[in-house]
């Protein structure tokens, strides 16, 4: 059942990335990414109250309640690098290097919770990294950094690394408790986080000046990234990190395909063949 849940983890996912880059075409992405985070924090609460876990709160033991924040904290910083990633670059490129984190997290999981990695583990992690590099050339690099727009790189790297620790950090944090309640926990410390760099940045003044449209996808994006956690974290409960993880880094299939529809951007034969050993890489995963 766990298997379930994580695909719907991976099917939403898709959805944030486009969603949220129709709401920063013009909005910043720190303002965008507090906005949004609101949303979350709502309807993950509203789930807390549907399935009855909200008497759990005061049962919150002090190992749960670090992980949780720690997780937080880690969410909150992977978020704002990858909207940041997404608003200067395509997200045919953003999106592969954020998925790359497979491989860290399943390092992670061996380290942290002795999870096995067995020879065929090793050829999916070869798979993803080599495709991740075909999907991300050095030519096209340098051509960016000869437009002055390599930021992306920089903050697509920066949230792939946060959103590793995020998974194994959340793990750690939902073992004891339901995991609805441990979304909506580590979703207000997203919260607090995504709202204190609006205000160091200086650029809560912004906020008024949002399209309606925008301020509208921005909106959908919360209400998909709140679908995607309640799966993933259900999924992350039941089943093994170091599967879960790979499954919901499929949502690169459906953000590439609607990026195709919405933005126009079309992937190279190089960049094609990239993704397909990415999709291979997981797959295997599940053997």
């Amino acid at each position: 059942m766990w298997g379930l849940y994580a695909f719907g983890s991976a099917f939403f996912a898709g959805l944030t990335s486009i969603l949220a880059k129709c709401g920063i075409k013009k909005a910043d992405s720190n303002v965008a990414t507090a906005i949004r985070t609101i949303v979350v924090l709502i309807f993950s609460w509203i789930m807390v109250f549907v399935v009855g876990a909200q008497g759990q709160i005061m049962d919150v033991s002090e190992k749960t309640w670090i992980f949780l924040i720690l997780s937080g904290i880690a969410t909150g910083a992977s978020w704002l690098c990858y909207f940041r990633a997404l608003q200067i670059g395509d997200v045919n490129r953003v999106v592969p290097i954020d998925k790359s984190s497979t491989i860290l997290t399943i390092i992670l999981a061996f380290i942290f919770f002795r999870e096995e990695i067995s020879a065929l583990k090793l050829v999916c992690v070869v798979l993803i990294t080599i495709g991740t590099y075909m999907m991300i050339t050095k030519k096209e690099i340098s051509q960016d950094e000869t437009k002055g727009s390599h930021g992306w790189l920089f903050y697509a790297v920066l949230s792939a690394v946060f959103a590793s620790l995020t998974s194994i950090l959340g793990k750690v944090g939902i073992e004891e408790i339901n995991s609805n309640l441990g979304t909506a926990i580590r979703t207000a410390v997203v919260l607090i986080m995504a709202w204190i760099v609006v205000f160091v940045t200086g650029k809560q003044h912004t906020i008024k000046h949002i399209e309606k449209n925008e301020l509208g996808f921005i909106c959908l994006s919360g209400l998909a990234t709140g679908s995607s956690w309640l799966c993933y974290y259900k999924a992350l409960q039941d089943g093994l990190a170091s599967v879960v993880v790979p499954i919901d880094k499929l949502s690169i299939v459906v953000t590439i395909a609607f990026s195709y529809i919405v933005f126009k951007e079309r992937l190279t034969i190089k960049s094609f063949a990239g993704l397909v050993l990415i999709i291979a890489g997981t797959l295997l995963m599940l053997v």
